[in-house]
């Protein structure tokens, strides 16, 4: 998230070698409708507007994982790939995949990513990873897991693909602990999951993680004065809002 000048428009929420194949979107309504309004998305060119509106609670997210240059690391709901490319400069000596269940995002992320030889887009979906198991080393999803049809199908879908000692990083901004945030519910075109904080720990303890963590994540970055956008109520909130902070939710496979 970025702090919004005062004719710009905060949008939240977002919202990419070891597959067995490319994964074909499932024929069900929900998985349509994700892949509709995010091809709409990238139409609009929000995909790469997500680095900057999202690079305040990112790079601290990365500065904890301590990736090393020789990782396999999957980013779910990838979008235009930037953070894909962010990990790519850190792991090197590894490799990086994005999936997503635009396939104009999955388009827009492989033009800008064609010079990186180890980054692979796909289209998918968290709840059906078409890779193997024990294929990644770490995976990462920011601002999408709460769009997620079935939250803890997608966590153990999480947890098969991950190499023993792997581990899960999933950061959100709109969970239920940040009453500042709830608002959003009523104008996203579709469905998302507001869960409290512990909730999602539960999932990825009853997916099999250990270790399982939950932190908060402030945004730090500038805040206007006067806020003339459809997602807070004012500055104000929206300050109190970047205080509260992200959900860093993080888990290892044993």
């Amino acid at each position: 998230m970025r702090a919004e000048g005062k004719n710009r428009s905060f949008r939240p929420g977002w919202t990419s070698s070891c597959c067995i194949l490319v994964l074909t979107m499932a024929d069900n309504t929900s998985e349509a409708k994700l892949q509709e309004e995010f091809n709409r998305w990238a139409e609009q060119g929000l995909g790469e507007e997500m680095e900057s509106h999202h690079r305040p609670i990112t790079d601290p997210m990365l500065e904890l994982m301590q990736l090393r240059s020789d990782e396999r690391v999957l980013d779910i709901g990838c979008g235009s790939g930037w953070l894909c490319r962010q990990i790519a400069e850190i792991v090197h000596g590894g490799s990086v995949m994005g999936i997503d269940v635009s396939d104009e995002m999955v388009r827009r992320a492989e033009r800008a990513s064609a010079a990186i030889p180890h980054i692979s887009f796909r289209v998918g979906s968290a709840e059906k990873i078409a890779c193997r198991d024990a294929s990644f080393t770490r995976v990462v999803s920011v601002e999408s897991a709460y769009y997620w049809s079935e939250p803890a199908q997608g966590v153990n879908e999480i947890f098969r693909v991950l190499t023993p000692q792997g581990s899960a990083w999933v950061l959100i901004n709109y969970y239920r602990d940040n009453p500042h945030c709830h608002q959003w519910g009523a104008q996203y075109a579709i469905p998302a999951s507001l869960l409290w904080a512990d909730e999602w720990a539960e999932i990825f303890r009853r997916a099999g993680f250990a270790n399982v963590t939950h932190c908060r994540i402030p945004d730090n970055s500038l805040t206007p004065e006067v806020y003339a956008g459809r997602w807070f109520r004012d500055a104000e909130q929206m300050r109190w809002f970047k205080r509260e902070g992200a959900l860093l939710i993080q888990g290892m496979k044993t």
